[in-house]
C-alpha cells in the first residue's frame, strides 16, 4: 500500500547500529513507493570493500570523510525524494549532519541499549564492536551521541516489535511532521 505524504525531500534515517535504518529504511521506501539508499552500501561500492576492511586499513577519520562524500552525492543523485539510511556516526559528523537537516526529513530510531545489544550480538560487521564488549561500547554510544541525535527533525521509539509496526510509526510521524510544516508555512 503506498502512503499519500507529500514529501518535498529526502528522507533520511539516522541512529545507533542495531536501531533499525536499514530494515525500517527500506520497508518505509517501499511503503512510500521510493527508492531506497543505504549509504553503507554505496561507501563499499565506491571503495570496492566493507565497511570494516575500511575502518582496519584507513581507520575511522578516512571513514568519515569518504562517508560524507558519499551522502553528498547521493543528495545530489535523483530522483531527488528517496529514503535514506545512513551509518551510526554519519549524523554526528558535523558537515553531514548540516547537510541532512538542511536538504532532508531526518527521523531518529531510539532504541533502548539492550535491544541494540540484541540486534548486533551476532553480527560481524560492526567495525566497533568486533572483539569487544557490545554492551559496553553501545552503552558508552548511547551516552555520547543521544544529545546529537536528538538534533533530527522527528525521533520514533523502535522496540522489540514487528517490522510493520515500527513502520508505521514512522509512518504517522511522517506524516504529523509534514503536515505541520504545511500549515506553518500556510499561516506565512
Amino acid at each position: 500500500m503506498k502512503e499519500n505524504i507529500s514529501l518535498d525531500k529526502p528522507i533520511v534515517m539516522v541512529g545507533l547500529m542495531g536501531a533499525g535504518k536499514t530494515s525500517v529504511g527500506r520497508a518505509l521506501a517501499r511503503r512510500l513507493g521510493v527508492p531506497f539508499v543505504d549509504s553503507d552500501k554505496e561507501i563499499e561500492t565506491a571503495a570496492g570493500c566493507s565497511v570494516v576492511d575500511i575502518f582496519a586499513m584507513y581507520g575511522e577519520a578516512e571513514f568519515r570523510r569518504a562517508e560524507q562524500r558519499v551522502i553528498e552525492r547521493i543528495f545530489d543523485t535523483p530522483p531527488a525524494i528517496k529514503v535514506i539510511s545512513t551509518g551510526e556516526g554519519a549524523f554526528i559528523t558535523p558537515a553531514v549532519r548540516k547537510l541532512v537537516l538542511e536538504r532532508a526529513v531526518s527521523v531518529w530510531l531510539r532504541a533502548d541499549l539492550d535491544l541494540l545489544v540484541k540486534r548486533t550480538k551476532f553480527r560481524d560487521t560492526r567495525p566497533q564492536l568486533l572483539h569487544a564488549d557490545s554492551r559496553k561500547i553501545l552503552g558508552q554510544l548511547i551516552r555520547e551521541r543521544y544529545d546529537t541525535y536528538a538534533l533530527a527533525d522527528i525521533t520514533v521509539e523502535t522496540r522489540d516489535e514487528s517490522l510493520r509496526k515500527t513502520v508505521a510509526k514512522v509512518v504517522g510521524a511522517v506524516a504529523e511532521y509534514v503536515n505541520k510544516k504545511e500549515e506553518n508555512n500556510g499561516e506565512k
